[in-house]
C-alpha cells in the first residue's frame, strides 16, 4: 500500500460531505488538456492513449493545471479517458486528430460474434488497466498533499453509445436502434459495463484516488422515460455497490459524483441516489437546482457554460456572480465548476480570471 503525505487542502472533500465551508471549492472538467501550451510540450509526439498508458506522462499532465493555477483550484483529476473500459473489454479505440475517439469495429448487433465474445469474456480491470492505477499513485506522490486527486469512469450508457456508434454522434442512430430493437441485450451489456466500472473505481481508490466522478456525457440523448431504463439503473448500481466493494477491500469510502450531461429532467431522480454530489450542466438554473438539492441533502457541482471563457471579463464576472448567488453563496452544498469540460482554444488566462472571480465572490 502506497504511503502519501497528509492532505493540506481538504476543502473539496469537506464540501462533498455536506459540511459548512469557508468558500466553495473549485476545479473544472478537462482542466488537464490541450488548451494549455505546456500540455503539448509534455505530450510530444505521443498519441493520446499512449499518454494515458504512461504513468509518468499522465501524472505530469494531471499536475500542470495545479501548478499553473496554484492556490486557485482545489482538486486534480487524473489524466485518462472514459474509453479505457471498452479497451479493457477487447475493443480497439483510436484517437483521431480533430475528430475524436474512433472504434474501427463498433458493435453491430447482439447476433454478431464480437458482442457474444465481449459478453463471454472475463475482464480483469485490475490487471488490464494497471497503468491507470500506477498513474494515480505516482500523481498522489507528486502532489505531496496539495489538493485531493479525483478518479473517474464513463457511465455505462455513455460507454455503450461509443461502443455501438463507433465514436461521437449527432443522430445516435445505432444506439437508438439497440435500445429500441434489442432492449434485453442492451441491458445485459449495460450491466456488464456497470460491474466493471465498480471494480475499476475501487482499484482507483486503492491506488490513491480520494473522490470519484461518473461521467454520463450522452445522458441527454435519452428521453426521460428511456433514461430511467437505460441509464439511471446502472448509475445507481455503481453508487450502491462501490461503497460495499471498498468495504470488502478494507478501504475507506470516498465521495462520489455523478454528472449526467443534458439530463436536466433527472435532477430529482439523481438526488435520490447514493451519490454525494450531482454535477450540473449549464441547462440548469442554479437557484432552482440548489433548492432541490438542499431538500435532498445533496451537494451540487457546476455549472457555468464553458463558452463564457471565450467572452469578455465582464461576461465572466456576470455569470460567476449569478452562479454564486444561485448556489447559496458558496458556503455549503456547492462545488464550483463549468457545466462541461473546457473547450478548445480557451485562453488559460481567461480561465484564471474565472477562478479569481469565484474566489472574490465567495468571500
Amino acid at each position: 500500500m502506497a504511503q502519501f503525505e497528509p492532505l493540506q487542502n481538504d476543502l473539496l472533500l469537506r464540501t462533498a460531505r455536506g459540511e459548512n465551508v469557508e468558500r466553495a471549492p473549485m476545479w473544472v472538467m478537462r482542466q488537464a488538456g490541450r488548451y494549455l501550451p505546456e500540455y503539448h510540450q509534455a505530450k510530444g509526439n505521443n498519441d493520446f492513449f499512449a499518454c494515458c498508458r504512461s504513468p509518468e506522462i499522465a501524472s505530469t499532465l494531471t499536475l500542470q493545471p495545479i501548478e499553473r493555477y496554484a492556490g486557485l483550484i482545489d482538486a486534480a483529476i487524473i489524466f485518462s479517458d472514459i474509453l479505457v473500459i471498452p479497451q479493457a473489454m477487447g475493443m480497439e479505440v483510436v484517437m483521431v486528430d480533430k475528430k475524436g475517439p474512433h472504434f474501427p469495429e463498433p458493435l453491430k448487433s447482439p447476433e454478431d460474434k464480437q458482442y457474444k465474445d465481449i459478453m463471454a469474456r472475463d475482464v480483469d480491470v485490475k490487471q488490464s488497466l494497471d497503468y491507470v492505477y500506477k498513474a494515480i499513485t505516482l500523481t498522489r506522490q507528486k502532489l505531496k498533499g496539495r489538493v485531493p486527486l479525483l478518479g473517474f469512469c464513463g457511465a455505462p450508457w455513455t460507454l455503450l453509445s461509443y461502443m455501438v456508434e463507433g465514436g461521437g454522434s449527432k443522430m445516435f442512430i445505432q444506439v437508438k436502434t439497440w435500445i429500441y430493437k434489442y432492449p434485453e441485450a442492451t441491458k445485459a451489456l449495460l450491466q456488464k459495463i456497470a460491474e466493471l466500472c465498480v471494480e475499476y473505481l475501487a482499484q482507483q481508490v486503492i491506488a490513491g484516488a480520494q473522490m470519484i466522478q461518473v461521467f454520463d456525457s450522452w445522458a441527454g440523448e435519452l428521453s426521460p422515460s428511456s433514461f430511467k431504463v437505460f441509464s439511471l439503473p446502472y448509475l445507481k448500481l455503481i453508487a450502491d455497490r462501490l461503497p460495499k466493494r471498498l468495504a470488502e477491500l478494507k478501504q475507506d469510502v470516498v465521495p462520489m459524483t455523478v454528472f449526467a450531461k443534458g439530463a436536466w429532467y433527472a435532477l430529482e431522480d439523481l438526488c435520490a441516489t447514493n451519490y454525494n454530489v450531482i454535477g450540473l450542466d449549464w441547462l440548469h438554473d442554479p437557484a432552482e437546482a440548489y433548492k432541490i438539492a438542499q431538500a435532498n441533502k445533496k451537494v451540487l457541482q457546476g455549472n457555468a457554460d464553458p463558452g463564457i471563457l471565450y467572452g469578455s471579463k465582464e461576461s465572466i464576472t456576470s455569470v460567476v456572480e449569478g452562479m454564486v448567488k444561485g448556489f447559496g453563496g458558496g458556503k455549503q452544498g456547492w462545488i464550483a465548476n463549468l457545466g462541461h469540460g473546457i473547450t478548445p482554444f480557451v485562453n488559460p488566462d481567461d480561465l484564471k480570471f474565472y477562478f479569481e472571480e469565484i474566489h472574490r465572490c465567495c468571500k
